[in-house]
């Protein structure tokens, strides 16, 4: 053996030696090798220096013992971890782990783990690039001052257990203030009018008495009712009849954040789930050409495309779809994510000719599913734009004009790679000036709705946009928010816990910057400067510890202690530990004292019968009485049987019949109105306050 090849992944080390022969040994470090003491802060601070005391994790001694021994033997031995950051800073643990000088290793890179790409990095070497080891040990030390300093401050004066970190902290303050939005959301009532023309034509009311009609503007239901009188009586015309053709062009292939939205999105696959299978795809599959990697590196957030891999696309798509379909110039795009730093390329297929068809007798379902994505997305980026029809007509009267939309598909073009979905929505021909039946006007009752709570994929799209973390941060940020009991998903949706709302309460007045995405944005921009030789990595740490220690002292002293923990006498029914009563944003809540390590919780609100509020009137469905309840979107009323009977209602029932049908009133009061409607057939009663 000459070389050795030093990689990070066991899997790469199994795809890589069937590209090379005997005079080459492959090892993986199987990540970091050395990293920050767990058991202790791990910086000393001496005349104002950093100096990171690394060690050696105990389950990492005998891959260095191996190393160590294969680098005895190597004349060459080559450094081989990701073109990232956090390889550059691998690769320098494993030299100094085994002796060696990290300036004089031969250092390797490839975006695919492909034969070609390992020999042409092998032919070029360069050396490990200290300026970007600098950069990830800046952010080591940052996180490490943030989470061993402010975490021990959280657990004394909230919860034992709690944790916090710049990116952490940062992230879940979007999710709290998302939630904050949704509870203190009151609904607005409007109305729209929806028509129905001869020959079936669906169309909606967009000006009427000269005014134009948009969301808000018919706000109750008297005057949608007098709308509809009138455009009833009226007679209808052809007024225009418009035809444009336009384009929707593709997507450039993916990177990171793209392909954990749209995996699930399409696929259903946590943004954890979709980089386990990519990174499988990435470090070797079996294929009709031997095992590697079908994908490039998929931790990325560059658009940039090799010329190559360009031009084998445009060759499969002449080949598999013809000229039409073939744009005369091959097609770039570059990223607009805050802070992309565009070291890698996009994420796309690393054999053209491994189409999904032929993956299917080799990749496993999840594997196919993800590369069908992965592949079908870069063929369609050198495609043509497909071409529609979008087509519009104006029915008028004396008093209104109502528009119906349809479209009409001219040419697939990239659809043709992922199979069109959408249906035509054709309107028939008519001829201008010819006069038109109403058939059918409704007027129609709406209420705004609260903004959504985040998706993982949608926080993912969220923090991108601030420039919060990098392309490798997204889903581990989202995962240790989740081991953290700071959010629980439930339907694909993040709802934030108690907890939560104290910890970023308590970080929003003592320690603003550790959730101010701003912040955290701009530090990512200078850890991209100290990476660029434009900043000194110690200053960066000086800068931040100083005033931030000093936050710490204060905060041990003048911060109030939130705990709020009562005995409650019982045990816990999960683990036999005490329970304790505690309060939260909701009021109190019964937990177990060992929380976090064990997770049973009781809310006091649903099991205490006294608390709920009894009106003095009765359920229209069973003549049980009706309470008022209150559940994570705000107050309600429902049947006090309940879950024999499950009568609910969103505003609150009153001892009033319904002057039109006898059903059931309820009543809401507005800014300036009070609103009395039926239950049954919705009849409105409106009054001044």
């Amino acid at each position: 053996m000459k070389n050795l090849i030093i990689v990070e992944s066991p899997t790469k080390v199994k795809t890589i030696k069937t590209f090379l022969g005997k005079d080459y040994a492959v090892v993986a470090s199987k990540g970091h090798i050395r990293d920050l003491p767990k058991s202790s802060f791990g910086i000393k601070i001496e005349d104002g220096a950093f100096v990171p005391e690394y060690r050696t994790p105990r389950d990492h001694s005998a891959v260095v013992k191996e190393i160590k021994t294969l680098a005895k033997k190597a004349e060459t031995i080559y450094i081989a971890t990701d073109e990232d950051r956090e390889g550059e800073a691998i690769g320098f643990h494993i030299a100094t782990a085994i002796g060696k000088n990290p300036a004089e290793l031969p250092r390797i890179v490839f975006h695919e783990i492909t034969k070609t790409a390992i020999q042409h990095a092998l032919d070029n070497p360069r050396t490990l690039d200290f300026s970007s080891i600098n950069a990830q040990q800046t952010r080591r030390l940052l996180d490490r001052i943030v989470g061993y300093k402010l975490s021990p401050l959280l657990a004394s004066k909230i919860q034992k257990g709690l944790s916090a970190g710049r990116v952490q902290s940062s992230t879940l303050k979007i999710v709290v203030d998302r939630e904050k939005e949704i509870r203190a959301f009151k609904p607005q009532e409007f109305w729209s009018l929806d028509a129905i023309f001869d020959k079936n034509i669906e169309s909606i009311l967009t000006k009427f008495d000269g005014q134009k009609i948009e969301k808000m503007t018919i706000s109750n239901g008297d005057r949608a009712k007098e709308i509809q009188k009138r455009l009833k009586s009226e007679s209808f015309i052809v007024d225009s009849i418009d035809k444009k053709e336009r384009k929707s062009s593709p997507s450039p292939a993916f990177m990171t954040s793209t392909l954990q939205q749209t995996a699930s999105s399409s696929l259903g696959f946590s943004p954890k789930k979709t980089m386990m299978v990519a990174q499988t795809l990435y470090e070797g599959v079996k294929t009709h050409k031997g095992t590697q990697g079908v994908i490039t590196y998929m931790r990325t957030d560059s658009l940039n495309v090799a010329n190559e891999a360009i031009e084998a696309a445009r060759e499969q798509i002449l080949n598999s779809y013809g000229k039409e379909y073939l744009p005369e110039k091959p097609k770039y795009y570059k990223s607009k994510s805050k802070g992309a730093q565009e070291a890698h390329e996009a994420i796309r297929p690393t054999l053209i000719d491994f189409t999904p068809a032929l993956a299917k007798g080799f990749l496993k379902p999840d594997e196919l599913k993800l590369y069908s994505l992965i592949y079908n997305r870069f063929l369609a980026s050198q495609m043509n734009s497909a071409k529609f029809e979008s087509q519009s007509i104006i029915f008028k009267s004396e008093s209104g004009e109502f528009k119906a939309s349809g479209r009409k598909l001219l040419f697939d073009g990239f659809y043709r790679a992922y199979g069109v979905s959408d249906k035509d929505k054709l309107l028939p021909d008519l001829k201008l000036k010819q006069t038109i039946d109403l058939t059918k006007l409704d007027a129609n009752q709406h209420f705004t709705e609260p903004p959504s709570r985040y998706s993982e994929a949608s926080l993912i799209k969220k923090i991108e946009s601030l420039g919060i973390g990098r392309p490798s941060t997204y889903a581990p940020t989202i995962s240790t928010l989740v081991a953290r009991t700071y959010i629980t998903i439930e339907k694909k949706q993040l709802i934030p816990s108690e907890n939560a709302f104290t910890v970023i309460d308590l970080l929003e007045k003592h320690f603003p910057e550790i959730v101010d995405s701003s912040f955290t944005s701009t530090m990512e921009e200078t850890l991209d400067l100290v990476a660029e030789e434009k900043a000194d990595w110690q200053k960066v740490l000086q800068d931040f510890y100083e005033p931030f220690m000093k936050k710490i002292a204060d905060g041990k002293e003048n911060i109030k202690s939130l705990k709020v923990v009562v005995p409650t006498g019982e045990d816990c029914p999960e683990c036999g530990n005490p329970l304790v009563k505690r309060k939260g944003r909701f009021g109190e809540f019964i937990s177990c004292s060992t929380f976090p390590k064990c997770k049973y919780t009781k809310n006091l609100g649903k099991s205490v019968k006294k608390e709920l509020v009894t009106l003095s009137v009765n359920c229209p469905e069973c003549g049980s009485p009706i309470v008022e309840r209150i559940s994570r979107r705000g107050k309600f009323y429902g049947c006090s049987a309940y879950p024999k009977c499950k009568f609910i209602s969103n505003y609150e029932p009153i001892d009033e019949k319904c002057t039109e049908c006898g059903g059931m009133m309820t009543r809401r009061e507005l800014k300036t109105k009070i609103v009395k409607e039926c239950i049954k057939c919705k009849h409105k009663v409106e009054n001044e306050k």
